[in-house]
């Protein structure tokens, strides 16, 4: 094992502080967390922190989510869904699409395979859909 001389454990000792008081410096916490954000998201928070509208139904208000401006036309456990294109809710409340698939027109597809949606939603092949590209030559 390699001695240590006076210098480099000095030279050890400055990168240290330097680094915690980076890190200090840069970093903002959040109330009642021991959390650091980056400064991109301090810089752009009102971009990333700004909360969706929220409308809130439930059986007997359910035409709230036929109003502009709604996320979707469906009540689903308390909140206004689109269930054509909603992972979570497609083609239904509570239908959630298994990895890998996305929610077109409420049905769960493969983008990767799926000829009439290959690629993209609504986006229809005449022949094969490989790897998200008509007709791909393999």
């Amino acid at each position: 094992m390699a001695k240590l001389t006076a210098a480099s454990l000095l030279l050890l000792a400055l990168l240290a502080a330097a680094a915690v008081s980076t890190a200090s410096a840069t970093g903002a916490t959040i109330p009642g967390l021991n959390a650091r954000r980056t400064r991109f998201l301090l810089a752009n928070s009102a971009v990333y922190n700004t909360p969706w509208p929220s409308y809130t139904c439930s059986k007997k208000t359910a035409a709230v989510c036929l109003a502009p401006g709604s996320p979707g036309s469906e009540c689903c456990d308390g909140q206004c869904v689109d269930t054509a294109a909603s992972a979570d809710h497609c083609g239904g409340c509570n239908k959630v699409c298994k990895h890998g698939r996305v929610c077109c027109g409420g049905r769960c597809v493969d983008l990767l395979s799926d000829r009439d949606n290959c690629g993209k939603c609504f986006n229809k092949c005449n022949s094969k859909c490989s790897y998200g590209f008509c007709n791909y030559a393999q």
